[in-house]
């Protein structure tokens, strides 16, 4: 292990407040230390103002947060009237900088981990001003004013910084909600309507400033060193300890060239990976697919038959209301399933029994001989041959490849057909795939009539597309060996999967 991987250990020994039975305590013992600057506080204090009378017990707590490095004992002089008054006060704590910041995460973590935050996409304007600002500035004649420019960085970085934060946070959520599957259909369209106008807003943001930014950093990038090198030159940072005294410096973002990276990387593809705007038109599409899928569950608990969904939510409220004999009670009430009384002896499972019938009433259990005579559950004897599956198995497999076979060729006749359904005749396997296209790009949507136009559905294997326009006047009528299917008020499209529509080239029904 080297040393900085002991380093880190070290520190992350620090979190060991947060998970031992008395978190309360020390949680509670930390908030008093940081809502003030460099608060100094004795046991007998940290006891007063948080109203524990034990203070041999914050004693301990307090050296335990000293061991674990979230606190250090303060070098403050005692002025005492009296060796009582010495005693109470002689031990005095201060919380570390590793201490505070953990403690700022963890409140953070607690008043919002599960709210939305809003994306400050208005910093985006100010980023790419600023940037540009500086960029026409490192080459006019003398270059960029190094107090402003200083100023700029400094502007820049707290904007892009909130921003990408925001971002980042919004995404998190927008997953943890889309990834519910028990959104009943209110739930969903509220999540439609606000969650779909607000990306579509972010997108929109981010694809307008991203041009401009990244020629604000291509005309910045061969002056970075130079302006970085002219703001240091000013002082007025703490470069100068780390030089003296050897200690770590954490400096403003913007001041170093990692943090130049870290920007461009958002908006240039830098590593042949993508940047951060496509990553986040990924997740935009990725969110898009999380809320259709959510609207087909939907749309195939109200077609297959009645969503039993509202009477399992009743169900477990009454769970939840229950004690644990009541429990017992209902789970047999409602599902039919009492306590077992037979032990490792498989029943009839050919037989079909009602789920009400008592198990005195029901059909007898049949107990192999050895061991109902010797209580041995082996068979004795010649362990049967392993079946042989090859022959199943090449069955399978060729009608697997039949039916494949079978779905090519009807889309090849679909696509042959395009445009005269009314004097063609489709085979049964073409008119079922075209019933599978239909009823994908009607699934696709939910609304009223107006909502199909432009609905679509793409099976990628058999490239081939079927997408649906309104017109009120039109009729398609599909011709085959089982009978007509008449379409009023649609017109259907067919064409390449995955390819984007272009109305004017692709074959129409009629």
């Amino acid at each position: 292990m080297t040393h900085g991987d002991q380093e880190n250990r070290a520190r992350l020994v620090a979190y060991s407040y947060l998970s031992v039975p008395e978190r309360d305590d020390y949680l509670a013992i930390v908030r008093l230390f940081g809502t003030s600057l460099m608060a100094d506080l004795s046991a007998h204090e940290v006891a007063e103002r948080l109203g524990r009378g034990d203070v041999e017990t914050v004693t301990a707590r307090l050296d335990a947060l000293v061991a674990w490095g979230n606190l250090i004992r303060s070098t403050h002089r005692v002025r005492a009237a009296s060796i009582a008054e010495f005693q109470r006060a002689r031990a005095r704590y201060q919380i570390s900088k590793l201490g505070e910041r953990i403690q700022r995460d963890v409140d953070d973590v607690l008043s919002w981990a599960d709210a939305a935050r809003e994306v400050a996409a208005e910093l985006l304007a100010l980023v790419d001003r600023e940037l540009a600002g500086l960029a026409l500035g490192v080459v006019a004649p003398g270059g960029v004013d190094t107090e402003q420019g200083r100023d700029a960085v400094a502007t820049l970085f707290v904007q892009f910084g909130e921003f990408a934060e925001s971002v980042r946070d919004f995404y998190a959520y927008l997953g943890q909600v889309l990834a519910r599957y028990d959104l009943d259909g209110d739930e969903y369209h509220g999540f439609k309507a606000l969650l779909l106008d607000y990306v579509e807003a972010i997108r929109a943001d981010v694809a307008f400033h991203t041009p401009r930014i990244r020629a604000s950093l291509d005309a910045l990038w061969p002056h970075l060193g130079v302006l970085l090198r002219r703001i240091d030159d000013l002082g007025g940072g703490l470069t100068g300890l780390q030089e003296v005294t050897g200690a770590r410096v954490q400096r403003s973002r913007g001041r170093e060239l990692a943090d130049w990276d870290a920007l461009r990387a958002w908006f240039v593809d830098t590593d042949g990976r993508g940047s951060q705007v496509d990553q986040l038109r990924a997740a935009t599409m990725r969110a898009l697919g999380s809320l259709l899928a959510n609207a087909k569950r939907m749309i195939r608990s109200t077609t297959s038959g009645q969503s039993r969904r509202g009477d399992l939510i009743r169900l477990a409220a009454w769970f939840d209301a229950c004690d644990e004999a009541g429990a017992h009670d209902l789970y047999a009430a409602a599902f039919g399933l009492y306590g077992a009384r037979r032990l490792g002896v498989a029943g009839d499972l050919d037989g079909t029994v009602p789920a009400g019938t008592s198990w005195w009433d029901g059909p007898v259990a049949e107990v192999p001989l050895a061991l109902r005579e010797r209580g041995e559950r082996s068979q004795r004897g010649r362990a049967a041959s392993v079946e042989d599956h090859t022959a199943q198995k090449a069955h399978l497999m060729a009608r697997a490849h039949a039916e494949a076979t079978a779905r090519t060729e009807a889309a090849a006749e679909l696509r042959a057909v395009a445009g005269q359904f009314e004097r063609a005749r489709l085979s049964t396997a073409a008119k079922g795939l075209f019933e599978e296209l239909f009823t994908g790009a009607l699934g696709s949507v939910s609304g009223d009539l107006a909502a199909l136009d432009g609905a679509r559905c793409d099976l990628e294997e058999l490239d081939i597309a079927l997408g649906v326009r309104v017109e009120p006047a039109a009729r398609t009528v599909v011709r085959s060996a089982e009978g007509d299917f008449e379409i009023d008020g649609l017109r259907l499209l067919l064409g390449r999967a995955g390819a984007d529509w272009d109305l004017s080239t692709v074959r129409e029904s009629r």
